[in-house]
């Protein structure tokens, strides 16, 4: 109850401070398999809950940047040089912009914490970025987490 009410809390103040569409936390179940088990949205037509993702664009090259913490702002799919797989499944979940921040327990990847607009691209800002790493840290670092 602790680390859903966290989570939920810390998706809703993301959303609101960044003025997005959508905030999701993609959880790993178990190794590179995860499903957005959490989210914030300003309209219902945005909801993506329980959604798998592209298991098939995110593969071991992928985890080993995020657990290193790589931090991935996309201000406009259409524009940006990424993979057609990863375009694809970001079009069929209606976004247009994307900034995706690592959330690191000691001991692995645990999830992702994902901003997207989806209506128009979206230049994403240092404070943006940071504010997003902040709560990603927060959430890693709570017991509740920490130990799950």
């Amino acid at each position: 109850m602790e680390r859903d009410a966290l989570v939920q809390k810390t998706t809703d103040e993301l959303r609101d401070f960044l003025q997005v569409d959508r905030v999701v936390l993609y959880y790993f179940y178990r190794q590179w398999k995860g499903q957005v088990t959490f989210e914030s949205l300003n309209s219902d037509e945005f909801s993506i809950f329980g959604t798998t993702g592209a298991d098939d664009c995110f593969n071991n090259n992928y985890a080993e940047m995020y657990l290193e913490g790589r931090v991935r702002a996309i201000a406009d799919i259409e524009l940006e040089p990424i993979h057609p797989c990863h375009r694809d499944f970001l079009r069929s979940i209606q976004v247009r912009a994307n900034l995706v921040v690592p959330i690191l327990n000691p001991s692995r990847l645990w999830g992702l914490l994902v901003a997207h607009h989806c209506q128009h691209p979206r230049p994403w800002l240092p404070s943006d970025i940071e504010t997003m790493q902040k709560a990603a840290e927060t959430l890693a670092t709570a017991s509740s987490i920490r130990e799950s």
